[in-house]
């Protein structure tokens, strides 16, 4: 017996909002199939406004109510029986958050859970993430946003640490994250990681996600620290400008990309991490295997 229903996520993040639809596949005797049907992603960028000025701008308000009006009609056009809909950092922060979610909730008919830094993380260590780890390493799991990063250290296949901050892409780009916060962050992986022998890192989000795409690396296999050095120094020599026409990066990737590598060389650094492995997967992917499991709430459609 044969079942496919399909599943919805939507990211609602500091740099971009997602909309993940993803089929259900249940097979007697066999172990459920997460398959990915479809990725949108738009660039709004509400940490631009948030970080700097507290609130959300009239422009991305508009612009938000516009996307999640548009994922709403995707999510019946694909047949989407439930979904559930996060927000991250910046619409924890803004101060007009909770207003705009109830608008989209009357307009776009899409219910948002503004979810705290903790909560994130949790959702995302619900991802196929064992299916990566060895149960005898240790990882240090780094997952870079636009306004914060979620970090985890996994011992023996087991969370023992967990611990969100407010580094994140958008944050570096607008120059707003205090030195203590790095000195905070630097402090927390050292005391994390220093009673393990060794220690590799697992990356996520999308810039990670390019680099490792760009990197031409078998899926499986990790980008080295002197890679990833290599690559930061690289992109530093161009232009914004030149990093979209000549490395055809997006528009919206091409200045996040350093300050997110930044954070990702740090915590190896800090952790003593040579290696870095990339899944890809993302809050995204957490939040349809939550939706399955239960362990989350959403909506039917």
């Amino acid at each position: 017996m044969l079942s496919i229903k399909k599943y919805a996520a939507i990211d609602i993040g500091s740099n971009a909002v997602r909309l993940l639809i993803s089929n259900i596949i249940e097979q007697e005797g066999k172990p459920v199939q997460f398959k990915k049907s479809s990725l949108v992603r738009v660039p709004i960028r509400l940490g631009s406004d948030v970080f700097l000025n507290g609130e959300i701008s009239e422009e991305n308000k508009k612009r938000m109510l516009d996307t999640m009006t548009a994922f709403n009609l995707l999510m019946k056009s694909h047949k989407v029986v439930t979904y559930k809909a996060c927000a991250t950092s910046a619409m924890r922060e803004a101060n007009n958050g909770k207003e705009i979610a109830k608008i989209i909730s009357k307009k776009a008919k899409i219910h948002i859970d503004i979810i705290d830094g903790e909560e994130e993380a949790a959702i995302i260590a619900a991802t196929d993430l064992h299916s990566y780890i060895k149960e005898d390493k240790t990882y240090l799991y780094v997952d870079v946003g636009g306004g914060s990063t979620e970090f985890s250290v996994f011992h023996l296949g087991k969370i023992v640490a967990s611990k969100s901050f407010k580094i994140g892409t958008v944050r570096l780009l607008k120059d707003i994250v205090k030195n203590e916060t790095w000195l905070d962050l630097e402090h927390w992986i050292k005391k994390n990681t220093e009673s393990y022998d060794k220690v590799d890192l697992i990356g996520s989000g999308g810039n990670i996600n390019k680099i490792f795409k760009i990197s031409g690396k078998a899926l499986g296999k990790p980008l080295t620290y002197f890679y990833l050095t290599s690559y930061y120094h690289r992109l530093q020599t161009y232009s914004y400008e030149e990093r979209i026409t000549e490395l055809g990066l997006n528009q919206d990737r091409a200045d996040v990309i350093i300050p997110a590598t930044k954070i990702y060389l740090s915590a190896m650094k800090w952790s003593g991490s040579k290696d870095i492995y990339v899944p890809k997967i993302g809050l995204s992917d957490g939040i349809i295997k939550s939706v399955y499991y239960n362990t989350v709430s959403s909506i039917n459609i």
